[in-house]
C-alpha cells in the first residue's frame, strides 16, 4: 500500500509519517508548510507541497503515487482563532475535506483515515465521555470536525471506502526533540514559555468541582497516538472497501491543571507557584476518555504516562530554546 498524508510535516502528522515509514509502509506527505517542518521528515519520504484546496494537484498526486488510503491531517485547528475567523476555519476544514474526498472518489482509494478531535463532544455531561455521547461543539473549530466526519462517513458508505474517525483528547509530548510541538498553544508549551520568561504559569480557575478545584483533562503522548493510527491503517489495509470506525484516542485517566503543573515543576527544575486567573468560557471542569471502544475493536491501548510527555517536550523545548536552560 502506498498512504497519503496530508499534513504530514506537522506535529501530528510527522509522528504518524515517521511510524508509518518505519512500519515498511510506503508513504507520500502532502503539505503546504504553512505551520508544517520539512526536517521533521524521514529521509526519503517524497514531500509534496501544496493544499488540499487544489483538485489537479490531488489528482496528480493520487495517480502519479499509486495511492491506495489516504490520513487527513491538514487542519487549521486553533480554537480561539476559529471563534475569529470562521470563514477560514470552514474553508480550510470541510470546503478543502470535500475536495480531497472527491479526488479519494475519483481515484478509487478505498481507505481513508480522518484526524478529528474531542472538540466535537462540546461540554458533555457524561464522565468518562464514550463514543456515543452527544455531539454538541461549543465553537467552529469543533463544528469543522463533526462536520468533517460526517462527510467522511457519507462518502464511505456512498463510495464503499473503509473509513476511521480518530477523536483525540490532549496530545502532548514527543517522540524525539526534531518532532516536538513548535506552537505555544497547548498548556505544556504554554507552560514552558511562561516559565523561560520568569514568568509564574497559568492557571485559569480553581473553583470547579474537581478535588483540587483545577479543570482535569485526558492526556495523551503523541508517540502513542501515532501507534494508534498505525493500528487503526493496518485495520483498514485488512478491508476493501467496507465499514466505519470512529474511536476516541486518550489514556482514559483525568489529570488535573495543577497536577500537570507540578509535574512540569519538577521536569523543568522550575518550581513556580502558579497564578490563578479567571475561568474561561466553555471549559468543562472534566472531559477524560472513554476507551474501551479502541481496546475492543484494536486491541489498543496508550502506554505513555504524563511524566514521560512532559519530559520529551522539554527536551524539544530546550532544542528550540537553549535560554531555558
Amino acid at each position: 500500500m502506498t498512504w497519503l498524508i496530508t499534513g504530514g510535516a506537522g506535529y501530528i502528522g510527522a509522528h504518524v509519517t515517521r511510524a508509518l515509514a518505519e512500519a515498511g509502509e510506503k508513504v507520500v506527505v502532502l503539505d503546504d508548510v504553512s505551520s508544517g517542518i520539512v526536517e521533521r521528515l524521514p529521509a526519503g519520504v517524497p514531500l509534496v507541497r501544496g493544499s488540499v484546496r487544489d483538485r489537479e494537484l490531488l489528482d496528480r498526486v493520487l495517480r502519479e503515487h499509486g495511492v491506495s488510503g489516504v490520513v487527513h491531517f491538514a487542519a487549521k485547528k486553533q480554537v480561539g482563532e476559529s471563534v475569529e475567523q470562521p470563514l477560514r476555519y470552514y474553508r480550510e476544514n470541510v470546503y478543502g475535506l470535500t475536495v480531497l474526498l472527491e479526488a479519494v472518489v475519483a481515484a478509487g482509494v478505498r481507505r481513508f483515515l480522518f484526524s478529528s478531535s474531542a472538540a466535537v463532544y462540546g461540554v458533555p455531561d457524561v464522565d468518562p465521555i464514550p463514543e456515543s455521547a452527544p455531539c454538541v461543539p461549543i465553537n467552529p473549530y469543533g463544528e469543522t470536525k463533526l462536520a468533517g466526519e460526517w462527510l467522511v462517513r457519507a462518502t464511505g458508505r456512498a463510495h464503499s471506502i473503509s473509513t476511521a474517525c480518530l477523536r483525540y483528547f490532549n496530545v502532548a509530548g514527543a517522540d524525539g526533540p526534531e518532532l516536538s510541538d513548535t506552537g505555544v498553544f497547548n498548556i505544556i508549551p504554554m507552560y514552558f514559555d511562561r516559565i523561560t520568561r520568569g514568568e509564574a504559569p497559568r492557571i485559569f480557575g480553581d473553583d470547579y468541582p474537581t478535588p483540587d478545584g483545577t479543570c482535569i483533562r485526558d492526556y495523551i503522548h503523541v508517540a502513542d497516538l501515532a501507534d494508534a493510527h498505525l493500528t487503526v491503517a493496518a485495520r483498514l489495509a485488512r478491508e476493501d472497501g467496507a465499514g466505519d470506525l470512529t474511536v476516541n484516542v486518550g489514556r482514559g485517566v483525568g489529570v488535573s491543571v495543577r497536577e500537570l503543573a507540578q509535574v512540569v515543576a519538577e521536569v523543568t527544575g522550575r518550581d513556580v507557584e502558579p497564578v490563578v486567573e479567571p475561568r474561561r468560557p466553555g471549559d468543562a471542569a472534566r472531559a477524560v476518555a472513554a476507551v474501551d471502544l479502541i481496546s475492543d475493536e484494536l486491541g489498543w491501548r496508550a502506554r505513555r504516562g504524563v511524566r514521560e510527555m512532559v519530559e520529551s517536550a522539554w527536551e524539544g523545548w530546550l532544542l528550540r530554546h537553549p535560554e531555558a536552560r
